[in-house]
């Protein structure tokens, strides 16, 4: 199980937005310089988390980008859902009567990964960007 650039780029993006966004929009440009991630790609990212309502975007000399929310109204399970992040530790699918390897019963681990993907989804939906940014000490370059 792996996450993707994506998924981690949308998570480490949009705390930083957290993080400086006072009461002006922030640039994706001062966000890939801060966080060293491609502007090209920050770009794909944010229009989908502007898709799914996750972040404004505003126009201008001085646009940018600010939250649509709180950051603690900001699950971490919406920023990976809204970039379609999908954290999966079995290849087949839970109402599916076949196996992840093609058998008519499930493999013996089956019930230990599952386990597992639960965990990681609850500990994603319990955790907001609020949590990501108190007692961080990074500062604007």
């Amino acid at each position: 199980m792996k996450l993707t650039s994506k998924g981690r780029y949308a998570v480490m993006a949009l705390a930083d937005l957290a993080k400086f966004n006072s009461t002006n929009p922030v640039s994706l440009r001062d966000i890939s310089l801060r966080q060293g991630i491609s502007l090209d790609f920050l770009e794909q990212i944010f229009l989908q988390l502007k898709k799914h309502e996750i972040v404004i975007s505003i126009r201008g000399t001085n646009g940018g980008y600010i939250l649509n929310k709180e950051p603690v109204d900001i699950k971490i399970a919406n920023i990976l859902n809204a970039v379609d992040e999908e954290v999966k530790t079995v290849q087949c699918k839970k109402e599916s009567k076949k196996s992840c390897n093609g058998k008519t019963a499930k493999c013996i681990t089956h019930n230990l990964w599952d386990e597992l993907q639960n965990h990681i989804n609850d500990f994603f939906e319990n955790k907001n960007l609020r949590d990501l940014i108190v007692n961080n000490p990074e500062s604007r370059i």
